[in-house]
This record gives structure tokens, sequence and C-alpha cells, in this order.
């Protein structure tokens, strides 16, 4: 396929591993790899095949593209305010980044597969659970504030939540239709998995697990 890609690629690569009914596919892309719409539009995208509902997730590495854009947790951003970014919880901007923004995703799949769900605004451009809730990860975030979060003493790089052998992860906030608020994560998980997605407040509303498509890509 090369490495530089049309949208209509990732539906294809989605469908190539996606064979069974219900299933969910994850397709990350590496740094030297250009898809249409990446960091001008976009940092990731979700689809869907609604015949067989199906679903699935890409993701690229935004650290040669536009980490300041795609990895701004981590990174200078490009615009805004100039702030000091968080430092990169596995010591890697684009990976890092790519796991906030696989975690947003699969929220945004999980909540609306197939545009029938839950978002804000326009079908065409809608918010949804984790893009209401941009830049947020931590109590008291705003969207010039991150939230209070942990910190790792040993490297200064900020985190909310803990996963397989010790590794540390940014995960976003998302938004609770109940009290319309971004709700952020309200504690560490630690096992064999990675991490749930489980937030305060959402009382099962969205319960989505994230172990799968990164342990098994290498991400950890």
């Amino acid at each position: 396929m090369g490495k530089t890609l049309k949208r209509s690629k990732i539906s294809e690569l989605a469908q190539r591993v996606n064979s069974k009914s219900g299933g969910l596919a994850l397709v990350l892309t590496a740094e030297d790899v250009a898809v249409e719409g990446f960091c001008m539009s976009n940092c990731g995208f979700h689809g869907s095949n609604s015949r067989e509902k199906s679903a699935f997730v890409w993701v690229d590495n935004s650290v040669t593209q536009c980490p300041g854009q795609c990895a701004r947790a981590s990174h200078q951003l490009i615009y805004g305010p100039q702030s000091a970014p968080l430092g990169a919880p596995n010591g890697d901007v684009g990976i890092d980044g790519m796991v906030v923004n696989i975690a947003s995703l699969l929220a945004g799949t999980v909540t609306n597969p197939f545009g029938r769900g839950y978002f804000q605004g326009s079908a065409d451009a809608p918010l949804e659970v984790a893009s209401a809730c941009a830049g947020m990860y931590g109590k008291g975030a705003y969207p010039v504030y991150a939230g209070e979060l942990l910190l790792d003493s040993s490297t200064g790089a900020s985190y909310n939540a803990q996963g397989a052998n010790g590794k540390k992860y940014l995960l976003p906030a998302l938004f609770n239709p109940y009290t319309s608020q971004c709700s952020p994560m309200v504690r560490v998980f630690r096992g064999a998995l990675l991490c749930a997605i489980c937030y305060n407040e959402l009382d099962g509303w969205v319960h989505s697990i994230l172990s799968a498509g990164l342990i098994g890509s290498g991400l950890v």
C-alpha cells in the first residue's frame, strides 16, 4: 500500500483483519506513514460497517509529523498557550500520544459506533464522549489545564493510570451526560490488563478494555 494512504485504505486494512461480525479492529500506522487528513483534520478516526456490525479505530504515530497537535499532552503546542508540556509517561512522545488517541477513539466507538449513538453537535463533525473533553485528564481540569495528575518521581512525567509491568499512562477524561461535566480517571488500575476505561459516575455507561490492542501491538 505504500507510505501515503487515503482514508479508504484504512477501512480496507480494517476489513482484512476484522472478518467477524461484531468485531472491533485497531489499525495503527508508523511515524513514517502519511494518512489523508492526519494532522490537518484529525489525529485518528473510527469507522464502521453497519452491515457486518463491526467497527475499527485508526491512529497514527505523530512524533515526526505533528506532535504539537496529536501528542500535545507531552509536546509543546503548535498553537495556543505555550505552557510547559506534561512529561510523556513512558518517555516516548509519539507512542504516549497514540495511547491517548486510542483511548479517546475507543470511547467514541463504544458510545457512537455507527453514527447514531451519543455525540454533541452535528453528525458530520460530532463532539464525542472524549473529544468533548480534549486536553482534560485530571481533577479540576479545564481547556488549558490538564488537571491534577500523579507524578512519576523518577522521570517527572505525569500520568493517571497504571497498567501491566508497572507501565504508566495518561488517559483522557470523558463527558458525563448525567452531570454535563468531564469526568477524569479517579483511581489507578493495576493487573494483567493495561487499563479499563471506567470513569466516575458513569454507572456502566462506558466500560471498555484497552489491553488487547495495545499489548498485542507492542505499545507496552
